[in-house]
Formats: structure tokens, sequence, C-alpha cells
């Protein structure tokens, strides 16, 4: 005879929990706690992180040694591909958010680009300086509604000469403003790239060079606006005698230029400061080679301005001399920067 098999004892079902209670008197308040302080929770985990990223120091490790350890053993050759990949990641990044600022950067200046071409347009009217004068003391747009209408007026003599000649002038005017706003962030999306393989004492130090950089670059723009074109643009358009008939393309291509590349020269002082931070000049190194600075500044300013005439040739080598002897001044901080204890010029980018 089988034996029966005894079922096993059914579990008794516990009874559902009841809402309610003290759990549920302060769930109300704990959410209305976590919603109130979570701005000030978020600020706390970015100062934590900025601070961490500004005080860390990476390791120390030489490339050379990091190269022939992948060269040894396979793990480590593949380890050092995997981070190769990571940093072309990582480069890709940084390159699409700065073409996303540049395109925005874009798109406000082309809403504003017929505003712009009148400023622009300013120089051949030859009241440039009236218009910063003014504007310096009455910010105002009742000031520039004016300018604006007096600029509008002296760009409507230009002749296009081809069809698509007024859509590319456009474009250059918007590109080169959506240029003066979108190149400090581009400075920085390089600056955050490099950041983590430098020492936290140069990566202090290049980051204050990033305003820097966007006062520079806007300063050289400006003072090709103020100074270089108002004393361009009449040299060349009443010294020999002839008739004009310029078109926008060729005259906003020159004022453009000169304005860009001025800002650009501009930069001399952040670039040696920058040489100088890793070590690769030195403020003797810079006084001893003046005469070949000088000649170097000439050969830029040449290049730089429209015309061949001294005066304007003088209107950039005077500022780019001025622009040598503080780069020699900031290679001289960063050298000092670089003989305290602790800092390292550059450490590898890991």
């Amino acid at each position: 005879m089988s034996q029966a098999t005894e079922a096993p004892p059914l579990k008794a079902k516990r009874p559902a929990a009841r809402r309610g209670g003290l759990a549920g008197i302060l769930a109300l308040p704990r959410l209305l706690w976590a919603v109130l302080t979570w701005p000030f929770r978020a600020l706390w985990r970015g100062f934590r992180g900025v601070r961490s990223f500004l005080t860390e120091d990476p390791e120390d490790v030489s490339l050379t040694d990091t190269i022939s350890e992948s060269l040894d053993s396979r793990q480590t050759f593949f380890e050092l591909l995997s981070a190769f990949g990571e940093h072309l990641d990582a480069l890709r990044i940084h390159l699409t958010r700065s073409a996303i600022v540049f395109a925005l950067a874009i798109g406000v200046t082309g809403w504003q680009a017929q505003n712009l071409m009148a400023l622009l347009g300013l120089p051949l009217t030859g009241e440039t300086l009236t218009f910063a004068m003014d504007l310096w003391q009455s910010p105002t747009l009742s000031t520039v509604a004016p300018y604006l209408t007096s600029g509008t007026a002296a760009i409507q003599q230009l002749q296009t000469r081809e069809p698509a000649e007024g859509l590319a002038t456009f474009m250059r005017v918007a590109l080169l403003g959506a240029a003066v706003f979108a190149v400090p962030w581009a400075i920085l999306e390089i600056y955050l790239f490099i950041a983590p393989g430098l020492m936290a004492r140069t990566r202090l130090s290049l980051l204050a060079g990033i305003p820097v950089a966007a006062i520079l670059f806007t300063s050289g723009v400006l003072f090709a606006y103020l100074a270089m074109l108002p004393v361009a643009i009449p040299f060349l358009r009443d010294s020999f005698g002839f008739g004009n008939a310029w078109t926008p393309s060729s005259y906003f291509t020159l004022a453009t230029n000169v304005m860009f590349w001025v800002g650009v020269a501009f930069e001399m002082p952040l670039v040696v400061y920058v040489l100088a931070t890793f070590g690769l000049v030195n403020p003797g190194m810079l006084i001893r080679g003046w005469r070949f600075a000088t000649v170097g500044i000439a050969i830029l300013a040449a290049l730089i301005t429209p015309t061949t005439d001294p005066v304007n040739m003088a209107l950039v080598m005077l500022p780019m001399g001025l622009l040598y002897i503080v780069s020699i001044a900031g290679a001289w901080v960063a050298g000092r920067l670089r003989q305290q204890p602790g800092q390292v010029g550059g450490g590898e980018t890991t």
C-alpha cells in the first residue's frame, strides 16, 4: 500500500500593510524637503565636482613608459588603444558642443546681420570714431539709430556683380560676428579636453586665460574697426584719383579679414603664456629674440594691413610691439608659477 504524500503546509498570507501611520504622515514633509533642498544639493555637488577638478592631480606617468609597457604586453596594448578611443570620443563631444554654440551664434548674428553690415559701412562715411564717442557717452539705441541709417545708405552705394554676391556677403558678416562670440567657448572646450591630463596648478592658471582670450580677441576686433579701417578705407578710396565701383564682396571681405586677423594677432600674449606654462619659452629667450620678433611683427603687419603705406603698418606694429612686451611679462609670471613646489608644466594626458 502506497504511502500518501503529505502536502506542504500553505503559508499564511500576511495582511497587507496598511498605509498611514507615522510613515504616511512623514512622507509628504520628506517630499517637500527633498524638493526645496534640491537646488542647494545640486549646487553643493557641482561645487565639489569643480573643486575636485581644480585640485586633484592626475597620475604622473611618463608617456614613454606607457608606450614601452604596451609593446611588452598585449593586454596593456589593448588598454592603451581603448584609452585612445575614449580620448577620441571625448574630443568628438567637445567639437560637437563647439559646433552647436557656433551655429547658435550664427543664428543670432544672422538675425542682426543687416545692422552689423550697416555698422561696418561707417568707415565709408568717416563716422566711425564719432559713433564710438557718442556711444561711449550715451549707450542707448537712440544713439545707434542715426548711424545705422547712415551706414545702410553707404553700403547701398556698393554694387553687386554676381547673383549670389549679396548672400555671400551676408554670410561672411554673420560668420565674423559668430566668431567673436564662439571663439571663447571653443577655447573653453579645448581647455576641458586637455585639463584632465594637467597638474592642478597648471589647470587653474590656464583656466584664468579663457576670459583673457575673449578680451584680447574682442580688443583686436575693436582696434581694427576703430583705428585701422577709418584710416585704410579713405586711403584706398581717395589716394590714386580713380573712380570707385566697389562691390559688397570686395569691401566686406577686406573689412572682415582685417578685423578677424587683428583679433587673432592680439592673442599673442596668451599663446606665449601657455607656451611658458609648459616650459617651451622663457622671458630671457623672448628678450634675446626681440630683433627677430620685430621682423616677424613687421611681416605680420604687412600681411594683415590692406594697404602698403607706413601709416597702416605702424597702426598694427605699435600695438603688436606692446603686446610682445606684455607677452614677456606673462612668460615671467608663468615661469614663477612653474617654479613653485608641486608645479609640473604639463602632465601626460591619461
